[in-house]
């Protein structure tokens, strides 16, 4: 049985700035409350929406630990009241609303996943996030369908790649959008049908070019001028995701285009969703993703790993021009 001690180390600034401020610190080891697990942290992945939490523009939602990470693996070390005493002892991938970079977390049962053999501790803690977002998006609210052909702008980002390599798996052509050809190059390895690097090229003009029809979904992390722009990229009946405004949360859309392509507007976010929501989406990425993590068929692409306590150099890597893929945190 592992011996559970009193205090761990985490991150957990102080205050808002830059990478600086990710110092590591003691904070006691959480205790799991009913339907919860508390989890030994072997990995934690690092996401856009942590460098945004750091810099004190996305708090944690009411009552979600203030410690930072949204994703994480390892192993299950005791059990909250309610939960299948099977499970301790387990290897669990776990989303949660807080507290991933920590050397403890815990869990609601039901945003946590098997880690299936296939699978590494950095992989496995690199899925959570990504898995979660772009299945309920992708597939749920986008109706993504096979042989429909899917836009995706930031293709190389830890989103972007999970998204390519899903749609990839489930059938779908996919365009993606990235800053540099070298991105290009790495998102059509990756499973990418086509590349567009949008710094040299109008994306409008080539979407249009490779999908005269028009593409039958965009998944849009860039928001502010880039949705009247998709807009023009989707074919009758498309359907435009957002999941993050990047460049800004108003955008100026002709309606008239929406009314004559009968387009479908929508969005979401994850952080903020309640247990029963996630635990139905879990549900889902075990009938539809689990089997092909298990096979081997599904892992995501790593760009790089740091020590726990390195969680400054990590962010700083998440903004370095040449980052593909997730960057995760190990813990002793």
């Amino acid at each position: 049985m592992t011996q559970i001690p009193t205090n761990m180390i985490a991150i957990d600034p102080a205050e808002a700035g830059g990478p600086e401020v990710l110092q590591p610190v003691q904070r006691p080891v959480p205790r799991p409350a009913p339907g919860e697990l508390l989890i030994k942290v072997a990995a934690a992945g690092v996401n856009r929406p942590d460098i945004l939490q750091r810099e004190g523009k996305y708090p944690p939602p009411p009552g979600a630990s203030p410690i930072m990470g949204l994703e994480l693996a390892g192993e299950v070390v005791a059990l909250g009241e309610g939960v299948d005493a099977r499970l301790l002892g387990r290897p669990v991938m776990a989303l949660v609303a807080g507290g991933a970079y920590a050397e403890y977390a815990v869990a609601p049962s039901g945003q946590c996943l098997a880690v299936p053999p296939s699978l590494s501790m950095i992989e496995a803690a690199a899925l959570p996030e990504t898995l979660f977002t772009v299945w309920s998006n992708l597939f749920e609210r986008g109706r993504a369908a096979p042989g429909e052909t899917l836009l995706v702008h930031g293709g190389t980002s830890g989103i972007g790649t999970i998204a390519i390599l899903l749609a990839r798996l489930f059938g779908l052509n996919v365009i993606i959008t990235a800053g540099s050809a070298e991105k290009c190059r790495r998102a059509l390895e990756i499973g990418a049908t086509h590349a567009i690097d949008y710094k040299t090229q109008d994306f409008v003009a080539e979407v249009q070019r490779l999908a005269p029809d028009g593409v039958h979904l965009v998944l849009d992390m860039v928001g502010g001028d880039y949705v009247a722009r998709n807009l023009d990229c989707l074919a009758p009946e498309g359907r435009h995701v957002s999941i993050a405004v990047q460049r800004g949360s108003k955008a100026e859309i002709q309606i008239h285009k929406i009314m004559q392509k009968r387009l479908t507007l929508t969005g979401s976010t994850l952080r903020a969703r309640d247990v029963g929501f996630k635990t139905a989406v879990r549900d889902q990425l075990i009938r539809t993703v689990w089997p092909l993590l298990a096979e081997g068929r599904l892992k995501p692409v790593i760009d790089s790993t740091f020590p726990l306590a390195h969680a400054a150099d990590a962010h700083r890597r998440l903004d370095a021009p040449d980052h593909v893929g997730k960057t995760v945190l190990t813990v002793e």
